[in-house]
Protein backbone atom coordinates (compact mmCIF):
# COMPACT_ATOMS: atom_id res chain seq x y z
CA UNK A 1 0.00 0.00 0.00
CA UNK A 2 1.60 3.14 -1.47
CA UNK A 3 2.30 6.02 0.86
CA UNK A 4 0.05 8.28 -1.35
CA UNK A 5 -3.46 7.16 -0.96
CA UNK A 6 -4.24 7.46 2.71
CA UNK A 7 -7.49 9.97 1.51
CA UNK A 8 -9.14 6.30 -0.16
CA UNK A 9 -9.41 5.80 3.83
CA UNK A 10 -11.12 8.74 5.11
CA UNK A 11 -14.40 7.53 6.63
CA UNK A 12 -15.27 9.64 9.48
CA UNK A 13 -18.26 7.75 9.93
CA UNK A 14 -16.56 4.80 11.24
CA UNK A 15 -14.29 6.57 13.61
CA UNK A 16 -15.98 6.34 17.10
CA UNK A 17 -17.06 9.94 18.02
CA UNK A 18 -15.58 10.83 20.93
CA UNK A 19 -15.79 14.44 23.15
CA UNK A 20 -13.08 15.70 25.02
CA UNK A 21 -15.36 15.15 28.14
CA UNK A 22 -15.98 11.06 26.71
CA UNK A 23 -12.10 10.80 26.59
CA UNK A 24 -11.33 11.18 30.28
CA UNK A 25 -11.40 7.94 31.68
CA UNK A 26 -9.57 5.84 33.77
CA UNK A 27 -7.21 2.17 33.42
CA UNK A 28 -9.90 0.52 34.75
CA UNK A 29 -13.60 2.59 34.41
CA UNK A 30 -14.20 2.51 30.87
CA UNK A 31 -16.55 0.94 27.54
CA UNK A 32 -16.22 -2.14 26.45
CA UNK A 33 -14.90 -0.81 22.97
CA UNK A 34 -11.53 -0.42 24.55
CA UNK A 35 -11.29 -3.27 26.66
CA UNK A 36 -8.57 -4.83 24.24
CA UNK A 37 -6.38 -1.77 25.02
CA UNK A 38 -7.40 -0.59 28.23
CA UNK A 39 -7.92 -3.99 30.07
CA UNK A 40 -4.31 -4.95 29.06
CA UNK A 41 -3.06 -1.33 30.10
CA UNK A 42 -4.48 -1.56 33.49
CA UNK A 43 -2.88 -4.79 34.51
CA UNK A 44 0.65 -3.67 33.45
CA UNK A 45 -0.04 -0.17 34.92
CA UNK A 46 0.18 -1.92 38.58
CA UNK A 47 3.21 -4.01 38.09
CA UNK A 48 6.85 -2.23 39.97
CA UNK A 49 8.97 -1.11 37.08
CA UNK A 50 12.18 -2.83 35.99
CA UNK A 51 12.67 -2.50 32.63
CA UNK A 52 12.55 -4.10 29.75
CA UNK A 53 14.81 -7.36 28.88
CA UNK A 54 15.86 -10.50 27.17
CA UNK A 55 15.40 -13.23 29.33
CA UNK A 56 13.59 -11.25 32.79
CA UNK A 57 17.06 -10.46 33.95
CA UNK A 58 18.32 -6.84 34.56
CA UNK A 59 21.76 -6.42 33.46
CA UNK A 60 23.68 -4.31 35.93
CA UNK A 61 26.28 -1.80 35.66
CA UNK A 62 25.34 -0.31 32.08
CA UNK A 63 24.78 3.10 33.40
CA UNK A 64 27.28 5.74 33.71
CA UNK A 65 26.47 9.53 35.79
CA UNK A 66 29.23 10.97 33.68
CA UNK A 67 28.28 14.35 32.34
CA UNK A 68 27.38 14.46 28.36
CA UNK A 69 27.27 18.22 28.51
CA UNK A 70 23.53 18.22 28.82
CA UNK A 71 21.85 21.39 28.63
CA UNK A 72 20.52 21.18 32.29
CA UNK A 73 20.90 24.97 32.93
CA UNK A 74 18.70 25.95 29.77
CA UNK A 75 15.91 23.13 30.52
CA UNK A 76 15.81 23.87 34.08
CA UNK A 77 15.31 27.97 33.95
CA UNK A 78 12.42 27.26 31.20
CA UNK A 79 10.77 24.98 33.45
CA UNK A 80 11.05 27.01 36.33
CA UNK A 81 9.44 29.69 34.06
CA UNK A 82 6.66 27.78 32.97
CA UNK A 83 5.68 26.71 36.55
CA UNK A 84 6.08 30.06 37.81
CA UNK A 85 3.61 31.19 35.11
CA UNK A 86 0.79 28.52 36.02
CA UNK A 87 -1.65 29.02 38.86
CA UNK A 88 -1.45 27.09 42.48
CA UNK A 89 -4.07 24.58 41.03
CA UNK A 90 -2.59 24.13 38.01
CA UNK A 91 0.97 23.70 38.70
CA UNK A 92 -0.21 21.00 41.24
CA UNK A 93 -1.68 19.14 38.26
CA UNK A 94 1.78 19.54 36.62
CA UNK A 95 4.13 18.57 39.11
CA UNK A 96 5.41 14.97 40.71
CA UNK A 97 7.83 13.76 42.79
CA UNK A 98 10.71 12.77 40.90
CA UNK A 99 10.68 9.43 40.95
CA UNK A 100 6.77 9.26 40.81
CA UNK A 101 4.78 6.33 39.08
CA UNK A 102 3.38 8.86 37.08
CA UNK A 103 6.58 8.67 34.64
CA UNK A 104 4.92 5.10 33.49
CA UNK A 105 1.39 6.27 32.50
CA UNK A 106 2.24 7.98 29.58
CA UNK A 107 0.26 6.74 26.04
CA UNK A 108 -0.01 7.70 22.44
CA UNK A 109 -3.38 7.87 22.46
CA UNK A 110 -6.11 10.70 22.43
CA UNK A 111 -7.49 9.49 25.80
CA UNK A 112 -7.30 11.16 29.03
CA UNK A 113 -6.71 8.88 31.32
CA UNK A 114 -3.93 10.05 34.24
CA UNK A 115 -5.19 12.02 37.05
CA UNK A 116 -3.93 14.52 37.41
CA UNK A 117 -2.69 16.16 33.94
CA UNK A 118 -2.47 19.35 32.55
CA UNK A 119 -2.69 19.71 29.11
CA UNK A 120 -1.62 22.76 27.04
CA UNK A 121 -4.76 23.32 25.62
CA UNK A 122 -6.27 24.87 28.51
CA UNK A 123 -3.26 27.11 29.10
CA UNK A 124 -3.15 30.93 27.50
CA UNK A 125 -1.01 31.71 24.88
CA UNK A 126 2.23 32.46 26.97
CA UNK A 127 2.00 29.85 28.80
CA UNK A 128 1.93 27.77 26.00
CA UNK A 129 5.04 29.25 24.26
CA UNK A 130 6.71 29.06 28.15
CA UNK A 131 5.62 24.70 28.18
CA UNK A 132 7.44 25.06 24.45
CA UNK A 133 10.28 26.70 25.62
CA UNK A 134 11.34 23.90 27.85
CA UNK A 135 11.00 21.21 24.68
CA UNK A 136 13.12 23.74 23.03
CA UNK A 137 15.77 23.80 25.59
CA UNK A 138 16.61 20.17 26.09
CA UNK A 139 15.97 18.87 22.48
CA UNK A 140 18.11 19.38 19.56
CA UNK A 141 16.94 21.89 16.49
CA UNK A 142 16.00 18.79 14.81
CA UNK A 143 13.73 17.04 18.01
CA UNK A 144 11.88 20.55 18.43
CA UNK A 145 11.77 20.20 15.08
CA UNK A 146 9.86 16.95 14.69
CA UNK A 147 8.26 17.18 17.88
CA UNK A 148 6.08 20.51 16.60
CA UNK A 149 5.79 18.37 13.22
CA UNK A 150 3.88 15.56 15.09
CA UNK A 151 1.97 17.60 17.15
CA UNK A 152 0.99 19.57 13.95
CA UNK A 153 -0.16 16.32 12.18
CA UNK A 154 -2.22 15.62 15.26
CA UNK A 155 -4.61 18.92 14.24
CA UNK A 156 -4.59 17.27 10.80
CA UNK A 157 -5.64 14.38 11.67
CA UNK A 158 -8.47 16.06 13.82
CA UNK A 159 -8.77 18.25 10.83
CA UNK A 160 -10.18 15.27 8.39
CA UNK A 161 -12.11 13.98 10.79
CA UNK A 162 -13.91 16.57 12.18
CA UNK A 163 -12.68 15.90 15.77
CA UNK A 164 -10.52 18.87 16.50
CA UNK A 165 -11.55 18.77 20.07
CA UNK A 166 -10.08 15.98 20.75
CA UNK A 167 -7.27 15.73 18.42
CA UNK A 168 -5.06 19.32 17.82
CA UNK A 169 -2.22 21.21 18.56
CA UNK A 170 -2.47 21.66 21.98
CA UNK A 171 -3.93 18.07 23.19
CA UNK A 172 -0.94 17.28 24.84
CA UNK A 173 0.23 16.87 28.38
CA UNK A 174 3.26 18.30 29.97
CA UNK A 175 4.02 17.40 33.83
CA UNK A 176 7.51 18.34 35.62
CA UNK A 177 9.32 15.74 37.98
CA UNK A 178 11.15 16.64 41.12
CA UNK A 179 12.18 20.66 40.88
CA UNK A 180 14.26 22.10 38.37
CA UNK A 181 18.08 22.23 39.11
CA UNK A 182 21.57 21.62 37.73
CA UNK A 183 22.29 19.46 40.18
CA UNK A 184 19.58 17.18 41.86
CA UNK A 185 17.74 14.71 39.58
CA UNK A 186 14.29 16.29 37.79
CA UNK A 187 12.91 15.90 34.43
CA UNK A 188 9.79 16.67 32.51
CA UNK A 189 7.41 14.78 30.44
CA UNK A 190 5.26 15.73 27.39
CA UNK A 191 2.87 13.22 25.60
CA UNK A 192 -0.66 12.39 23.52
CA UNK A 193 -1.74 11.41 20.84
CA UNK A 194 1.43 10.08 18.48
CA UNK A 195 4.07 11.60 21.27
CA UNK A 196 6.29 10.82 24.36
CA UNK A 197 8.87 12.29 25.32
CA UNK A 198 10.39 11.17 28.78
CA UNK A 199 13.13 13.67 30.30
CA UNK A 200 15.24 13.26 33.05
CA UNK A 201 18.47 15.05 33.91
CA UNK A 202 20.66 14.24 36.76
CA UNK A 203 23.36 17.16 36.72
CA UNK A 204 24.85 17.55 32.84
CA UNK A 205 23.50 13.42 32.18
CA UNK A 206 20.26 13.08 30.64
CA UNK A 207 18.17 10.19 29.23
CA UNK A 208 15.65 10.55 26.49
CA UNK A 209 13.52 7.25 27.04
CA UNK A 210 11.42 6.23 26.15
CA UNK A 211 10.38 8.22 23.06
CA UNK A 212 7.46 7.21 20.95
CA UNK A 213 6.64 9.41 17.92
CA UNK A 214 4.74 8.86 14.87
CA UNK A 215 1.78 10.03 12.42
CA UNK A 216 -1.70 9.04 10.82
CA UNK A 217 -1.43 9.82 8.04
CA UNK A 218 2.48 10.72 7.44
CA UNK A 219 1.67 13.53 4.78
CA UNK A 220 1.77 17.19 5.14
CA UNK A 221 -1.00 19.22 4.84
CA UNK A 222 -1.95 19.16 1.24
CA UNK A 223 -1.76 15.51 1.30
CA UNK A 224 0.49 14.68 -1.04
CA UNK A 225 3.98 14.64 0.26
CA UNK A 226 5.83 12.02 2.53
CA UNK A 227 6.92 14.06 5.94
CA UNK A 228 8.42 13.14 8.54
CA UNK A 229 9.71 9.41 8.87
CA UNK A 230 10.63 9.36 5.54
CA UNK A 231 14.65 9.65 6.14
CA UNK A 232 14.16 6.95 9.00
CA UNK A 233 11.98 4.62 5.74
CA UNK A 234 15.14 5.49 3.32
CA UNK A 235 18.04 4.41 5.35
CA UNK A 236 15.81 1.49 7.07
CA UNK A 237 15.57 -0.10 3.35
CA UNK A 238 19.06 1.16 2.18
CA UNK A 239 20.30 -1.45 5.65
CA UNK A 240 18.17 -3.98 4.40
CA UNK A 241 19.26 -3.71 0.63
CA UNK A 242 23.12 -3.89 2.13
CA UNK A 243 22.59 -7.29 3.51
CA UNK A 244 23.33 -10.57 1.29
CA UNK A 245 20.66 -13.03 0.52
CA UNK A 246 21.51 -15.42 3.46
CA UNK A 247 21.77 -12.51 6.10
CA UNK A 248 18.86 -11.06 4.86
CA UNK A 249 16.95 -13.96 5.19
CA UNK A 250 18.19 -14.32 8.76
CA UNK A 251 16.90 -10.46 9.63
CA UNK A 252 13.41 -11.15 8.22
CA UNK A 253 10.94 -12.70 10.74
CA UNK A 254 8.38 -12.81 8.49
CA UNK A 255 8.07 -11.83 4.79
CA UNK A 256 4.57 -10.54 5.07
CA UNK A 257 2.88 -7.52 7.44
CA UNK A 258 -0.59 -8.77 6.14
CA UNK A 259 -2.66 -8.57 9.43
CA UNK A 260 -4.00 -11.60 8.97
CA UNK A 261 -0.64 -13.30 8.29
CA UNK A 262 0.66 -12.56 11.40
CA UNK A 263 1.14 -15.37 13.97
CA UNK A 264 -0.46 -15.28 17.64
CA UNK A 265 1.37 -13.24 20.05
CA UNK A 266 3.26 -10.92 17.21
CA UNK A 267 0.36 -8.62 16.17
CA UNK A 268 -1.51 -6.13 18.21
CA UNK A 269 -4.48 -3.96 17.01
CA UNK A 270 -2.94 -1.10 18.92
CA UNK A 271 0.59 -1.52 18.76
CA UNK A 272 0.44 -3.36 15.64
CA UNK A 273 3.86 -5.59 15.83
CA UNK A 274 5.96 -3.28 18.24
CA UNK A 275 6.74 -4.81 21.29
CA UNK A 276 7.85 -1.62 23.54
CA UNK A 277 4.98 0.39 23.46
CA UNK A 278 2.79 2.04 26.16
CA UNK A 279 3.28 0.15 29.89
CA UNK A 280 5.30 -2.23 28.33
CA UNK A 281 8.07 -1.26 30.38
CA UNK A 282 8.68 -4.65 31.68
CA UNK A 283 8.49 -6.99 28.52
CA UNK A 284 10.47 -9.75 27.77
CA UNK A 285 11.69 -9.26 24.17
CA UNK A 286 14.52 -12.18 23.38
CA UNK A 287 17.07 -10.86 20.83
CA UNK A 288 15.77 -11.52 17.20
CA UNK A 289 17.16 -10.98 13.48
CA UNK A 290 20.63 -10.97 12.60
CA UNK A 291 23.45 -9.95 15.27
CA UNK A 292 25.83 -7.40 13.77
CA UNK A 293 28.19 -9.33 15.06
CA UNK A 294 27.74 -11.22 11.79
CA UNK A 295 27.80 -8.17 9.51
CA UNK A 296 30.32 -6.44 7.98
CA UNK A 297 31.73 -3.12 8.88
CA UNK A 298 29.62 -1.21 5.82
CA UNK A 299 26.40 -2.88 7.23
CA UNK A 300 27.51 -1.77 11.18
CA UNK A 301 28.21 1.63 10.13
CA UNK A 302 24.76 1.62 8.22
CA UNK A 303 22.84 0.78 11.39
CA UNK A 304 24.87 3.17 13.41
CA UNK A 305 23.76 5.67 10.71
CA UNK A 306 20.26 4.39 11.24
CA UNK A 307 19.76 4.59 14.73
CA UNK A 308 21.57 8.01 14.88
CA UNK A 309 18.32 9.01 13.38
CA UNK A 310 16.34 8.17 16.20
CA UNK A 311 19.07 9.78 18.71
CA UNK A 312 18.73 13.31 16.94
CA UNK A 313 16.33 14.80 18.94
CA UNK A 314 18.70 14.41 22.01
CA UNK A 315 21.34 18.07 22.01
CA UNK A 316 24.34 17.33 19.87
CA UNK A 317 27.03 16.50 22.90
CA UNK A 318 24.43 14.22 24.93
CA UNK A 319 23.56 12.75 21.71
CA UNK A 320 27.18 11.77 20.61
CA UNK A 321 27.66 9.76 24.08
CA UNK A 322 24.22 8.27 23.24
CA UNK A 323 25.60 6.94 19.94
CA UNK A 324 29.12 6.18 21.63
CA UNK A 325 26.97 3.78 24.65
CA UNK A 326 25.43 2.27 21.59
CA UNK A 327 28.23 1.14 19.38
CA UNK A 328 30.24 -0.08 22.48
CA UNK A 329 27.38 -2.61 22.66
CA UNK A 330 27.03 -3.22 18.75
CA UNK A 331 28.39 -7.09 19.08
CA UNK A 332 25.56 -7.47 21.04
CA UNK A 333 23.18 -6.14 18.76
CA UNK A 334 20.76 -7.33 16.66
CA UNK A 335 18.63 -6.24 13.59
CA UNK A 336 15.18 -8.05 12.77
CA UNK A 337 13.34 -7.13 10.09
CA UNK A 338 9.14 -7.90 9.31
CA UNK A 339 7.63 -7.34 5.56
CA UNK A 340 9.45 -7.04 2.00
CA UNK A 341 12.05 -4.57 1.42
CA UNK A 342 10.94 -2.71 -1.96
CA UNK A 343 9.68 1.11 -2.70
CA UNK A 344 6.33 0.36 -2.16
CA UNK A 345 5.26 -1.82 0.56
CA UNK A 346 4.91 -1.57 4.62
CA UNK A 347 7.49 -3.06 6.89
CA UNK A 348 9.07 -3.14 10.53
CA UNK A 349 12.28 -3.42 11.83
CA UNK A 350 13.72 -3.46 15.40
CA UNK A 351 17.09 -2.82 16.73
CA UNK A 352 18.33 -4.11 19.52
CA UNK A 353 21.11 -4.20 22.21
CA UNK A 354 21.51 -4.41 25.88
CA UNK A 355 21.34 -0.50 25.82
CA UNK A 356 18.82 0.78 23.43
CA UNK A 357 15.53 -0.94 21.26
CA UNK A 358 14.73 1.15 18.18
CA UNK A 359 11.42 -0.35 16.70
CA UNK A 360 10.10 1.69 13.62
CA UNK A 361 5.91 0.31 12.12
CA UNK A 362 4.67 0.88 9.58
CA UNK A 363 0.50 0.60 11.26
CA UNK A 364 -2.84 -0.79 10.28
CA UNK A 365 -5.72 2.11 10.29
CA UNK A 366 -6.62 3.61 14.06
CA UNK A 367 -8.45 7.05 12.83
CA UNK A 368 -8.16 6.04 8.73
CA UNK A 369 -9.89 2.52 7.78
CA UNK A 370 -7.17 0.76 6.40
CA UNK A 371 -7.05 -2.52 7.94
CA UNK A 372 -3.68 -3.80 6.69
CA UNK A 373 -0.84 -1.61 8.06
CA UNK A 374 0.01 1.15 5.05
CA UNK A 375 3.55 3.42 4.69
CA UNK A 376 1.07 6.69 5.56
CA UNK A 377 0.69 5.15 9.08
CA UNK A 378 3.59 5.02 11.33
CA UNK A 379 4.81 4.42 14.93
CA UNK A 380 8.55 4.62 16.55
CA UNK A 381 9.99 3.97 19.34
CA UNK A 382 13.14 4.18 20.97
CA UNK A 383 13.43 2.52 24.52
CA UNK A 384 16.64 1.82 26.93
CA UNK A 385 16.55 -1.85 28.20
CA UNK A 386 17.65 -3.10 31.19
CA UNK A 387 15.79 -0.09 33.69
CA UNK A 388 17.85 2.59 31.48
CA UNK A 389 14.23 4.04 31.03
CA UNK A 390 12.89 6.84 32.55
CA UNK A 391 16.43 7.47 33.95
CA UNK A 392 15.57 4.94 36.29
CA UNK A 393 18.86 3.70 36.94
CA UNK A 394 20.55 6.72 37.11
CA UNK A 395 18.09 8.05 39.57
CA UNK A 396 19.20 4.36 41.85
CA UNK A 397 23.18 5.20 41.09
CA UNK A 398 22.71 8.71 42.44
CA UNK A 399 21.24 7.15 45.56
CA UNK A 400 23.09 4.96 45.93
CA UNK A 401 26.06 7.00 45.88
CA UNK A 402 24.66 9.09 48.24
CA UNK A 403 22.24 11.89 46.48
CA UNK A 404 20.16 13.81 48.69
CA UNK A 405 16.62 13.63 48.95
CA UNK A 406 14.89 16.07 46.47
CA UNK A 407 12.04 18.39 46.68
CA UNK A 408 8.87 18.27 44.60
CA UNK A 409 8.25 20.90 41.78
CA UNK A 410 5.23 23.01 43.61
CA UNK A 411 7.76 22.76 46.97
CA UNK A 412 7.12 19.91 49.08
CA UNK A 413 9.89 17.69 50.12
CA UNK A 414 10.73 14.34 49.25
CA UNK A 415 13.96 11.98 50.82
CA UNK A 416 14.83 8.86 49.98
CA UNK A 417 16.45 5.78 51.92
CA UNK A 418 19.74 4.18 49.95
CA UNK A 419 22.73 1.97 50.53
CA UNK A 420 25.54 2.89 51.45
Amino acid sequence: MSGHDFRTFIDPTAVPRFTKEACRLTLFDYPPMLERLLGMWGPLSREPFSGITTDGRIIEGLSSLAPSAAPVQRAAQAASAWLASLSPPMRKRACFAVDADAWRHWQNTPLVLRDPQLELEELDPHQRRLALDVVAATLSARGYELTQEVMANNAFLGELLNMTDVMNEWSFTLSIFGAPSTCEPWGWQLFGHHLALNCLFVGEKMVLSPVFMGAEPDHDNNGLRRRIFEPHERAALGMMRSLSEPERERATLYKSMLTDDQPPGRYHPDDGRQVGGAFQDNRIVPYEGVPLAALGVQQRRQLLDLAALFIETMPAEAAVARMAEIESHLHATHFAWIGEADDVNPFYFRIHSPVVMIEFDHHSGIFLANKDPARFHVHTIVRTPNGGDYGADLLKLHYTRGGHGHTHADGNAHTHTHEK
